[in-house]
């Protein structure tokens, strides 16, 4: 799956995002609108993770969709 597909159907989405990420919020995933950089820096925030690591764990979710 590539990110345009999650981005197309964000609202099935958020919900397994919110899983993976238990520290972000309903509110958080709206604003970050399927966006992936938007929600990359949400998790850096929330998380305190560096911008490799989280690309990393945005990917290992992705390729598990």
């Amino acid at each position: 799956m590539n990110w345009d597909q999650v981005e197309g159907k964000w609202k099935q989405f958020k919900g397994n995002a919110l899983i993976q990420w238990g520290k972000l919020t309903d509110d958080d995933m709206d604003r970050a609108e399927g966006n992936r950089e938007k929600l990359e820096g949400m998790i850096q925030e929330r998380y305190g993770k560096s911008k490799d690591e989280v690309r990393r764990e945005v990917d290992d979710w992705l390729s598990r969709m």
